[in-house]
């Protein structure tokens, strides 16, 4: 999928200013901080004013902060669980801002309720997919299944928005984020289903 192929990449491309960060004494943590911080302002001041072409370029100024951290981290040996969680926990505030910046101009100066409807469920339904596989981890099951990862929801919706901001029909962003809809309730659907047949070979194996 698209993290995969594009993570070699997008190291090479940024290994020389993860490397010059730390000889400056930045953390992994503090490059997580400031770059969900500006995916956030750029979703919730930008959008909500309908400047959805100039804060998908803001945005996406930050939104690499995920691989600069994980490079960083990497090159000081700092992959441990706190760093995970952090990221983990950053990256759920960073998906809903984007989703309720979208979700406030729509129903208001964008005056389009289904695309904000969309953006809704699509908030939602991004935080139950990470909150099915957080429970079922901490339970002791496997649930990484899913149709669709984070980088190519993120993606998706960001090069949409940011084309919609500069004359694409806004009822392409409309399609891409009830797609989008789909796929999450769909990797829902898979990690229960994987967990519960987990959960039935663990009850015949006692």
């Amino acid at each position: 999928m698209l993290n995969r192929h594009a993570r070699g990449f997008f190291t090479a491309l940024f290994t020389p200013l993860a490397r010059w960060l730390l000889k400056i004494g930045v953390s992994p943590d503090a490059i997580t901080i400031v770059g969900t911080a500006g995916v956030v302002v750029g979703a919730l001041v930008f959008y909500p004013l309908g400047q959805l072409w100039w804060g998908t370029i803001f945005i996406t100024l930050f939104i690499f902060s995920d691989v600069i951290d994980g490079i960083m981290a990497r090159m000081q040996n700092l992959g441990g669980r706190w760093g995970n969680f952090l990221d983990s926990s950053l990256d759920r505030l960073a998906d809903g801002a984007l989703f309720a910046g979208l979700a406030i101009w729509f129903f208001t100066g964008g005056a389009d309720a289904p695309i904000a409807i969309a953006a809704v469920v699509c908030l939602v339904l991004g935080m139950v997919v990470s909150y099915v596989r957080a429970k079922a981890e901490s339970l002791g099951f496997q649930a990484n299944v899913g149709i669709a990862e984070r980088a190519e929801r993120l993606v998706s919706v960001l090069v949409i928005t940011g084309l919609t901001g500069v004359g694409l029909p806004p009822v392409v962003l409309l399609a891409t984020l009830v797609l989008l809809a789909a796929a999450s309730l769909v990797t829902v659907v898979q990690r229960v289903l994987a967990v519960r047949i987990q959960s039935l070979e663990d009850s015949e194996q006692t």
